[in-house]
This record gives C-alpha cells, structure tokens and sequence, in this order.
C-alpha cells in the first residue's frame, strides 16, 4: 500500500501545479459538445473519490462480500456544476479527499486488505484490489486526459 500511498501524495502535490499553469479557457473548454471540459474531469475525480472513500470505509465492518452501489457519473458531474465552479475549489476539494483516503489507506490493518466486494457481474474482489483501481482510475484520466506533458513524472 505504500507505493500507492506515494503514487497519490505525488498527484496531491503535481495537480494543483499543473492546473496553475493552465488558462483558465484550456480548463473550461469541453473539446466535444457531450464531453467533459478537464475542469469537469477533475470533478469527475472528486466523485470518485467521494464514492470510494465511502466503500474503503464500508468494506472494512459491513458483510461480506461488500456489494458495490454504482453511481450515474454523468448526473454527478452535471448536478454539481463543476463547469460553473472557480477551478480553486474543485481543485481544495480534490485535494482534500485524496489526503483523506491516504489516511485511511494508511490505517487499514493488513489482514482487511484481503476482504471481498462484489463489483458486479459476479466479480468478487479485494479491498486492496478496490484501493489499486482507485488509483489507476485516477491517473488514467490524469495521465490521458488532463496532465500529458507531466506523465514523465509519474511513477
């Protein structure tokens, strides 16, 4: 769990720099009508995170396996109005939530690494493997849609 640890401490500290560097068109513009502006892509991420900090808290006292609740990403973004937000607070908000997962990444006791959650179609996997997609969601859409020219910087 520490290399994810550092992967994410290593986003908290490079994302606020990037955005920093961008206009504040580059940020907004939605390069398709039904496409989200990279504004919204880190929205999207906070979403993220929100819901998944939820299931690596639940996973660890709920039964077993832990059934997945999906989320209709697209209402999210759109019912939060991250387009219309200053870049600051999404950005806060962003940060904030990562930092609150380390945390609680960091006190998981190993032994509820191996506890299960149904992710549907009769998947069933671990909270580790939970807390890995987490991070490969995130730095898919950093990596590919938001930050390209840092993505030598990552791990």
């Amino acid at each position: 769990m520490q290399s994810t640890i550092d992967r994410l401490n290593f986003w908290i500290s490079k994302v606020p720099e990037e955005f920093h560097q961008m206009s504040d068109s580059e940020i907004s513009k939605r390069p398709a009508p039904q496409k989200w502006s990279k504004k919204e892509i880190l929205g999207h991420l906070c979403d993220s995170a929100i819901n998944n900090l939820e299931r690596f808290i639940k996973i660890q006292y709920d039964k077993q396996p832990f059934v997945l609740t999906s989320y209709d990403q697209v209402q999210w973004v759109k019912i939060q109005g991250y387009q219309e937000l200053p870049i600051d607070e999404v950005l806060n908000l962003w940060v904030s939530l990562n930092k609150k997962i380390i945390n609680v990444i960091k006190n998981i006791p190993n032994e509820r690494l191996a506890l299960q959650c149904d992710v549907g179609n009769n998947q069933i996997m671990t909270l580790q493997w939970l807390i890995q997609d987490y991070l490969e969601h995130t730095e898919h859409h950093l990596k590919k849609q938001i930050l390209i020219k840092i993505e030598q910087f990552s791990q």
